[in-house]
């Protein structure tokens, strides 16, 4: 059994760390340097950078805070944001960031996933996947759910903000074909809640493509981290509002994952 990876994110606006639920409602979670630098020593596996206004202001990275990150942590560090073309890419690869996330300019333009792999190696690309529900559910779904057929969770570029003509399964199936080293997927419906992962998306995509998944969205409690990691089979489990108001540490989710037989670095 591989290591599984537990990976805090900062999603950026305007210089600080913010969080919200669902995309929305966002409140200030602290200095993205300081930040950081917990994570760093609370020894997280990587630390995820989303610029989560850049595509939809049309705008780049902010450059400079990455690389006054990348000198404060000794972790990888997967960036993300702003995106357009190859030498973003280099840009960001260069300031620091081990691996870009790649989410509205993949779906635009798909040939870029290609491009990148070919060009920086595809362990540098991550492709990521904001998916929501068509429809919505009255009950929480689980792992045993995910047969169905695809058509269930569309694809959302620039922030959340936008939807698009992708199923969700289609898009990460495709990615995987193109290139991509991973996908970083996020389910808009669970995020921010505090309910836990879409066991549901996440196993249909886990089942569907051989390359790592990374689990975003929902983490509450402990149990979700488990549930996510071994009844939907991802690759890494992703959080935020847990860490960045410390109601639990990155080391309090390992120490209580490695009690239940997961593999996890410490």
């Amino acid at each position: 059994m591989l290591t599984r990876r537990i990976i805090p994110c900062l999603d950026i606006k305007e210089n600080r760390v913010v969080k919200g639920v669902k995309f929305v409602g966002l409140r200030d979670a602290g200095d993205p340097v300081e930040v950081a630098r917990v994570y760093d020593r609370q020894q997280a596996d990587e630390l995820v950078f989303l610029d989560i206004t850049a595509s939809f202001e049309n705008r780049k990275t902010l450059i400079n805070l990455v690389e006054e990150i990348a000198k404060n942590i000794f972790m990888p560090f997967t960036v993300g944001g702003g995106i357009k073309d190859l030498s973003d890419i280099r840009g960001l690869l260069n300031a620091g960031a081990d691996k870009v996330s790649i989410n509205t300019a993949a779906v635009k333009f798909p040939d870029l996933i290609k491009d990148a792999s070919l060009k920086f190696g595809s362990q540098c690309i991550v492709v990521a996947i904001d998916a929501k529900r068509r429809y919505p559910v009255n009950n929480r779904q689980t792992g045993k759910q995910a047969n169905r057929q695809t058509g269930e969770w569309q694809v959302y570029i620039n922030g959340g903000r936008t939807p698009t003509d992708l199923d969700a399964l289609d898009w990460a199936m495709k990615a995987a074909e193109l290139g991509a080293g991973e996908i970083l997927l996020t389910s808009m419906d669970y995020d921010g809640t505090k309910d836990g992962y879409d066991l549901a998306l996440t196993k249909a995509i886990v089942e569907r493509i051989n390359i790592p998944v990374i689990a975003s969205g929902g983490a509450g409690k402990l149990e979700h981290f488990y549930d996510v990691l071994t009844g939907a089979g991802a690759s890494a489990s992703l959080a935020a509002s847990i860490f960045h108001y410390q109601e639990y540490s990155v080391r309090q989710v390992k120490e209580y994952l490695k009690e239940k037989g997961v593999l996890v670095r410490l």
